[in-house]
């Protein structure tokens, strides 16, 4: 059942034979012969081995705006891999079929791409770098530092699309070969990420977010999917909000997205564009520049103004841009400094 192991990294193994993973921050206490909390890592005679190094569930070519990453290289095209498992157990997840499905490790269609392989297949492609993303990236830790180290010596560029609930000491190893963290900020409340996630305290996210942009010098855009019900209330939202402008700064990216019924929210409707519009009202009064809207195709909040002089400096339609106005990153019309990495 548990072929090609690879021994993982960041675990304690006391004298009892049980194992703590320390890659997450559940940090599964795990016994001898059995796996944690997601499936991928198991405890084999008192040593703890992951089992997804190297396989692949999904793989494409897709543009950054498709993570969202709104101000990281524009326009940039990204190798994007995810394999299986997850560490929440969200309800309405999008992915479910692979987040959910790391007990079916033997699956048919999984490919095998070793670190080399995945930096040979993005500069191939033209790729400005690499993102893990699909399934949450974390679990894939010792495959993704392996891949981040291999693509900086290639002079590519890498980005974490993830749920941010990360511990600090495996960000400390990742965190000098990783240029983007996009982090899911699902609500404010331990209440919320209990219904939302199974998970009963959201602060270690925070902090590792925060952690990633001081410590690191990461590029850090947030995203909130809106869902009714769950984290639309106003209490919810200025949380969040009030949180990126104190501790992230006025001008990190908001994204704040539409839900789509699916799964066991499947019962549950469409995020209304108006709940959408009052949420970035919300991340405005709190005082943040760029807040945008997300699965809302043409919507004016897609774009991007100068946060100086309002211009409109890229347009966007879904996941592609036009008439962009930035140059070296500062704003065409103004010359103000637009916050990002622009190229």
């Amino acid at each position: 059942m548990y072929s090609d192991l690879k021994e993982a990294l960041l675990y304690d193994a006391p004298p009892d034979g049980s194992v703590r993973c320390n890659i997450c921050q559940r940090r599964c206490v795990i016994e001898p012969g059995r796996v944690g909390y997601c499936h991928t890592r198991v405890n084999k005679e008192g040593k703890l081995y992951t089992l997804i190094y190297c396989k692949v569930s999904s793989s494409m070519v897709s543009p950054i705006e498709k993570k969202p990453l709104f101000h990281f290289y524009p326009g940039s095209r990204w190798l994007s891999l995810g394999t299986l498992g997850c560490n929440f157990r969200c309800p309405g997840c999008q992915n479910w079929e692979i987040a959910h499905a790391a007990m079916d490790l033997e699956k048919d269609d999984l490919k095998s791409i070793t670190p080399r392989e995945a930096v040979g297949l993005a500069r191939e492609h033209k790729c400005k770098g690499i993102s893990w993303t699909y399934n949450e990236p974390t679990i894939w830790f010792e495959y993704t530092l392996d891949s981040a180290k291999l693509a900086k010596e290639s002079g590519l560029l890498t980005n974490y699309v993830t749920n941010g609930f990360i511990t600090p000491e495996a960000l400390d190893l990742i965190g000098p070969y990783l240029d983007a963290f996009r982090v899911d900020i699902k609500g404010f409340s331990d209440e919320c990420y209990k219904k939302m996630c199974h998970v009963g305290n959201f602060r270690g996210i925070l902090d590792v977010t925060k952690r990633a942009k001081e410590k690191w010098g990461t590029w850090v855009e947030i995203v909130t999917n809106v869902t009714p019900g769950y984290n639309d209330d106003e209490i919810q939202l200025r949380g969040v909000a009030s949180w990126i402008k104190n501790e992230l700064g006025e001008f990190t990216p908001w994204h704040v997205t539409q839900f789509v019924p699916h799964l066991e929210l499947s019962h549950v409707q469409a995020t209304p564009v108006s709940t959408l519009v009052r949420a970035r009202e919300i991340g405005i009064e709190e005082g943040l520049k760029y807040v945008y809207l997300g699965n809302v195709w043409g919507h004016p909040a897609e774009n991007t103004h100068c946060h100086s002089c309002q211009k409109l400096v890229m347009q966007r339609k879904g996941f592609y841009i036009s008439q962009p106005a930035v140059e070296e990153g500062k704003c065409h019309y103004c010359h103000a400094s637009i916050p990002g990495r622009f190229g």
